[in-house]
């Protein structure tokens, strides 16, 4: 870590990055046309200059809003590709809006077209995809680098410093740590960054000399007073200052940045099922639980038969749930037991239980008896992959005992889930068995994404431990 005081100019983004990028995505826009029309193939002509003229300039007037152009140091890649999929996706309907204001869509072909609009993101992303590889590469020859200094050697400053130091593709440098309380009140690991300065005015002097770019101040959410002093001291000087508060001291579920009007928000223990991603999720699991329903529907009149002719009782057992947002509702098993209990006092099936029927111990080792809840997901009542919905009777026992286990009712529990494909299904006669499960539906439920679901899917099916303590 240098400590160099040598005055200088804070670092400026450079323009010409932004310039190439620009340039590039004008390339991209036109190479992706005017493949599409060689393809076909269809003569290239003025109408078609026109239009990516237009799109060109679309896509540029949609990008600002979206901040395409910002500096993307330190942000995720799908981050990156997400604006830009929004601004492109702004772009599309404005052309055939467009043709068909001025009517002109008989000028163009519908393949050519259709092969443009997928072809251009395409185009788009690989030339974000090599900008970021010509970034990474000059930045770890430390070129092109950004020195920054960190106010707080607490918890959250240590980690963010590490990280800057095992990322030299950031292309920071971290050049002082500040804190002005004595070493034995530091965390153990600001040794490792040794030596860190104490003096406030040090910081002031440091940021007017022009010896960074950034600072991060990285106190605790109760030192409120101090970072206000210390903001107001900062905006004498020139330099990027950025708070990076410990939200890690909270056991976060889905949190993102939000605003309630003039209000900036942050969403601690929020569901990743709103808007866009809602409807995703819905989409799902309507088609692919309509198609599951389809082809195990002679499966399932073959097994009620069966149920009904070894047994006595009904076909089905329905039992209450809790589902999204701890709202009740009946799930729908095949009977696999000589009892259908529900209620306030329910057992959980344990190995070689005496009341699982002959067949029961079948279905319920193959998961066969969980083949009508496609019936609840059809309904709305449950996702094909979501954490698996607990009796009313065994949520009210673990709530109190496991911090958060509530909070996997923030989505719509599911048929099979992360914790069923990794082998944390059936009794959970330790407190730690259940916390185990908890953890895997809460892991699924920050991270989640439609990818993620069907590789849970697909190990539901193929997967090694998929039968592991089912009985």
């Amino acid at each position: 870590m240098a400590t160099s005081l040598k005055g200088g100019f804070v670092r400026a983004y450079h323009p010409a990055f932004w310039l190439l990028q620009r340039l590039a995505d004008l390339f991209a826009i036109w190479a992706s046309h005017y493949i599409a029309c060689r393809i076909y193939p269809q003569p290239w002509d003025e109408s078609n200059t026109v239009a990516t003229a237009v799109a060109v300039i679309g896509f540029y007037l949609a990008s600002e809003p979206l901040g395409v152009y910002r500096s993307w140091r330190g942000a995720w890649f799908r981050t990156e590709i997400r604006a830009m999929l929004g601004a492109w996706m702004a772009v599309v309907p404005m052309l055939l809006l467009l043709a068909f204001a001025v009517k002109t869509t008989q000028e163009f072909s519908r393949v050519v077209t259709f092969t443009w609009f997928v072809l251009a993101p395409t185009l788009l992303f690989a030339a974000r995809g090599v900008k970021r590889l010509i970034l990474r590469a000059v930045r770890t020859r430390g070129r092109n680098n950004r020195k920054v200094a960190i106010f707080g050697a607490t918890d959250i400053g240590i980690r963010l410093a590490k990280y800057i130091q095992s990322e030299p593709s950031l292309g920071l440098e971290v050049e002082f740590i500040f804190d002005e309380r004595r070493a034995d009140r530091l965390v153990a690991d600001a040794a490792a960054f040794e030596p860190i300065h104490g003096k406030l005015d040090d910081l002031i002097r440091v940021a007017r000399l022009g010896c960074v770019d950034d600072i991060y101040i990285a106190l605790p959410l109760c030192a409120e007073r101090r970072i206000a002093a210390l903001v107001r001291n900062l905006a004498d000087t020139t330099v990027n200052v950025h708070y990076a508060p410990d939200f890690f001291a909270f056991d976060l579920l889905h949190s993102k940045w939000g605003q309630l009007g003039e209000f900036p928000m942050v969403s601690l223990l929020d569901s990743p099922f709103r808007g866009g991603a809602a409807f995703l999720k819905r989409i799902e699991d309507l088609v692919v639980g309509a198609a599951i329903l389809v082809l195990i529907s002679i499966p399932m009149l073959v097994i009620a038969a069966c149920i009904k002719f070894t047994s006595p009782g009904p076909v089905f057992f329905r039992q209450k749930r809790y589902g999204l947002n701890g709202r009740e509702f009946g799930v729908l098993k095949f009977r696999s037991m000589n009892v259908c209990e529900d209620g306030p006092c329910v057992v959980q099936a344990r190995r070689n239980d005496p009341r699982v029927t002959r067949l029961g111990a079948f279905l319920r080792k193959t998961s066969l008896d969980e083949l009508p809840q496609f019936i609840n997901v059809l309904m709305g009542d449950m996702s094909i992959v979501g954490p698996r919905p607990h009796a009313v009777a065994h949520n009210e026992h673990y709530r109190p005992m496991i911090y958060g286990y509530m909070l996997r009712h923030k989505v719509k529990p599911g048929i099979t889930g992360w914790a069923q494909v990794n082998g944390w299904r059936g009794e959970t006669d330790t407190v730690t068995k259940m916390e185990k499960r908890v953890e895997h539906d809460l892991a699924y439920i920050n991270n989640w994404n439609l990818w993620w679901d069907f590789q849970i899917i697909v190990l539901t099916v193929l997967g090694r431990k998929k039968n592991l303590n089912a009985f």
